[in-house]
């Protein structure tokens, strides 16, 4: 059936797909609907608490008894520049003006914690059977830790060199994301975005220059992009902006708009949500500040001044200054239940494996 069983052996799960985790737009709900699918469900811990994460697993837990994954990032953490940041708020303020805000309020710093002694502590209580990172790995005291506990552990890599990098570092399976996929870009030996390759050219040269499992990450939405990953020598893939669509995701309502009206050029990587490079749907503060600026602050501070834009723009029914992160295949996403479309995309992909093989 499937020409690599690895990745189905090692996460002992029915299809070779990992549902992504994806912050701020999904919850416990989503992990179980894919769950029942037959992927691997990903709980993202990236925007909660530790206390919040573990009240999220039990849920979880009492639901389902597949295996889960559970996502941290791992980024070192950048001091706050009051500087850079006064300028980020300047360069804002016409929009505070224009929604009736005030740029001298204070604000409420955003919650982008790195993997830590409190998290290592909530996995080692749960033991979820995977654990993935982003932007790396956090120190090898955590991560040797997070084995014991008997947790698989794996991590992005957007160049050959980072792939390298996490296999000599203790990573179980490795992610390969393309430029295509949604989300942060989850670089650590490099910063240049302009140099990231596409999934079908990273693929297959971090599966030549590593030995544990690969997943394909980015543009992949169907069975043709399934079925193309393991032709490429993937184990599997990680499917993030296909689920966005399903009733079990918690974008809202102009969001959901905003999504089933996308088109293949809607998607641009920027700086301007958060510091950070990212793909997403490009709303207003990412074409006209963006979608590049060398104004916004290190990582996570441009989004704290971005907040209240966010939440009195949502209150209009407006995603002016909404993250809406996705990749590229956004067009292709599906408004249906997340189980049903785990399995119509395992279905497709064999479908289209026995075709070509035939």
């Amino acid at each position: 059936m499937w020409p690599d069983r690895r990745l189905i052996d090692l996460f002992k799960i029915e299809f070779p797909i990992v549902q992504a985790p994806m912050a701020g737009v999904m919850d416990a709900d989503l992990v179980i609907a894919a769950t029942q699918g037959g992927a691997l469900g990903s709980l993202p811990c990236a925007m909660i608490s530790a206390e919040k994460a573990r009240e999220q697993i039990n849920i979880i837990r009492q639901r389902v008894s597949a295996p889960i994954n559970v996502n941290f990032p791992c980024q070192a953490p950048a001091d706050s520049d009051p500087v850079r940041e006064a300028g980020w708020k300047l360069r804002l303020s016409p929009y505070y003006h224009e929604l009736g805000l005030d740029p001298a309020a204070p604000l409420h710093a955003t919650n982008r914690a790195p993997f830590d002694e409190a998290m290592c502590v909530l996995v080692e209580e749960t033991k979820p059977e995977v654990v993935s990172f982003h932007y790396g790995l956090p120190d090898q005291a955590l991560v040797k830790r997070v084995k014991a506990a008997g947790c698989l552990v794996m991590s992005s890599a957007t160049i050959v060199r980072e792939a390298i990098w996490l296999e000599e570092n203790g990573c179980d399976i490795i992610i390969a994301q393309g430029a295509e996929a949604g989300g942060h870009r989850g670089m650590f030996l490099t910063d240049n975005v302009a140099e990231q390759p596409g999934t079908f050219a990273l693929v297959p040269q971090v599966v030549d220059a590593v030995k544990v499992p690969v997943i394909a990450a980015g543009g992949i939405a169907d069975g043709r992009g399934i079925a193309a990953a393991f032709a490429l020598g993937a184990s599997g893939v990680q499917i993030g902006t296909a689920y966005l669509r399903c009733p079990e995701s918690t974008v809202g309502p102009a969001a959901r708009v905003a999504l089933a009206q996308a088109r293949d050029d809607t998607t641009v990587i920027t700086n301007v949500m958060t510091g950070r490079p990212a793909r997403g749907v490009a709303n207003r503060v990412m074409r006209e500040v963006g979608p590049i600026s060398s104004d916004a602050p290190a990582f996570p501070h441009a989004a704290t001044a971005l907040g209240p834009l966010k939440a009195a723009a949502e209150k209009q029914g407006k995603v002016d200054f909404t993250n809406l992160w996705a990749g590229q295949a956004v067009r292709m996403g599906r408004e249906m239940p997340a189980a049903e479309l785990t399995r119509a995309l395992a279905g497709a992909a064999l479908a289209r494996m026995s075709q070509l093989a035939g």
